[in-house]
C-alpha cells in the first residue's frame, strides 16, 4: 500500500517522532545529542518554526512542532540528512540511521497542546531513565528544563505553554510543574502516537461509547483531534489536492513548467541542468521548483531529478525565494 501524503500547512501543530532503524540508538553520547539540538535550533530559526516540547531518548526523538513558512518536510529533511551524515562519519558506520521516514501527526491545538507537552516531557520517567520530578527538572535532554527556566534555547517557544497557566511567570511555572506532577502516574497513552481511531475520538472509552450508540466518526491515523477537526483537515487537504489535480488534468506537467520558465528567462534547458549559478538560471530553477511543488504537488526529489541537481539544491532554492514573488520576463 502506498504511503499516504503528509498533512501540513503553515501554522499547523505536529507531534513528530523519529526512531532509529531496528530500534538502534541514534545517540551514543552527550555530544551527539548536543549537535542534534544545535542543528535543530538552526533549522527552526531559519524557517520561522516553533518548538513547544522535545525529548531526546537514546533511540528516538519526540518534537511538538508548529510549521513555519516552509512546512515540516523541508526542516526535517535537512535536519535528519545532516545528522545521519554526522553520526555515520563520527562513529565510522554506513547505511540508514533512521527507521523509514519520520512520523508526523497533525494535532488539534486547542484540545491537545498541553497534553502533548506533558506526554513528551515525561518520556524519560515512563522509560525509567529517571524516577522523579526533581530529576526531570535537572535532566538535560528535554524541553522541560527550558519551560521552568533552568536552561535556555532561543529556538524554543515557552511563552505559549506558560500562557496556558496564566498569572505571573513564577506562578505559571509553578502551575505547569504541578500539571506535570499530576501526569506522573499516567502510563503510555497510544492516542498521542498511534491508533488513528482512538486518537480521533479522544480515547478508547469514547470509541466504545460511540460504537454502542451506533455512531460513526471520521478518523485518520495522521491526525489527533475530534471527528470535526479530522473532517476539516481532510477537507482542506482534498481541496488543495483537487486544485493540483485540475492543473495536471489540464495538461500541466513539470516538463511544460520547465519549458515555460526557460522561455520566460531566455535560457536553454542545457544551461538549466548545468548547475550554473547565474542569477537568471538560479531564479528559473527556484520558480520551477515552487510551481512544481505548489501547482502539481511534486516532491523536491522528483523535481531535482528533472533538473539534474541534488534535492538539497532544490529545497535551498525555494527557501531563498521566501515569500518574494519572482517577476517573470514577458
Amino acid at each position: 500500500m502506498p504511503r499516504r501524503a503528509r498533512l501540513d500547512a503553515t501554522g499547523a501543530l505536529h507531534h513528530i517522532m523519529v526512531r532509529g532503524i531496528d530500534k538502534a540508538n541514534i545517540f551514543r553520547d552527550a555530544e551527539d545529542k548536543t549537535r542534534f539540538l544545535e542543528r535543530l535550533g538552526q533549522n527552526v530559526q531559519g524557517s520561522k518554526c516553533s518548538i513547544y516540547a522535545w525529548v531526546l531518548m537514546d533511540n528516538h526523538v519526540h518534537l511538538l512542532f508548529r510549521s513555519g513558512k516552509d512546512g515540516i518536510s523541508a526542516v526535517m529533511r535537512k535536519l535528519l540528512t545532516w545528522y545521519a551524515q554526522y553520526f555515520n562519519r563520527k562513529h565510522s558506520r554506513k547505511g540508514h540511521l533512521f527507521e523509514n521516514r519520520y512520523k508526523s501527526i497533525l494535532c488539534d491545538e486547542d484540545n491537545y497542546l498541553l497534553a502533548l507537552v506533558r506526554y513528551i516531557h515525561l518520556n524519560p520517567i515512563r522509560a525509567k531513565v529517571i524516577e522523579a520530578m526533581e530529576a526531570l527538572d535537572r535532566y538535560p535532554w528535554t524541553g522541560h528544563r527550558v519551560i521552568i527556566g533552568k536552561a535556555k534555547y532561543e529556538w524554543m517557544d515557552t511563552e505559549i505553554v506558560l500562557a496556558q497557566f496564566g498569572g505571573t511567570k513564577r506562578k505559571a511555572i509553578s502551575e505547569y510543574r504541578r500539571f506535570m506532577q499530576d501526569g506522573m502516574d499516567h502510563g503510555h497513552d497510544p492516542q498521542y502516537s498511534g491508533g488513528g481511531l482512538v486518537r480521533s475520538l479522544g480515547g478508547w472509552s469514547n470509541v466504545c461509547a460511540m460504537r454502542r450508540k451506533g455512531q460513526k466518526e471520521e478518523v485518520d491515523e495522521r491526525i489527533l483531534g475530534s471527528g470535526d477537526f479530522v473532517h476539516q483537515v481532510i477537507k482542506e487537504a482534498e481541496e488543495k489536492s483537487l486544485r493540483q489535480m485540475k492543473l495536471r488534468r489540464s495538461g500541466l506537467t513539470l516538463i511544460k513548467i520547465i519549458e515555460q520558465e526557460c522561455k520566460n528567462r531566455e535560457i536553454t534547458r542545457k544551461e538549466l541542468e548545468s548547475g550554473s549559478r547565474r542569477t537568471e538560471v538560479s531564479l528559473a530553477r527556484a520558480e520551477i521548483a515552487r510551481r512544481g511543488m505548489k501547482e502539481i504537488g511534486l516532491p523536491a526529489a522528483e523535481i531535482a531529478r528533472h533538473l539534474g541537481v541534488a534535492t538539497s539544491s532544490i529545497t535551498r532554492a525555494v527557501e531563498k525565494m521566501g515569500n518574494r514573488t519572482i517577476t517573470q520576463r514577458k
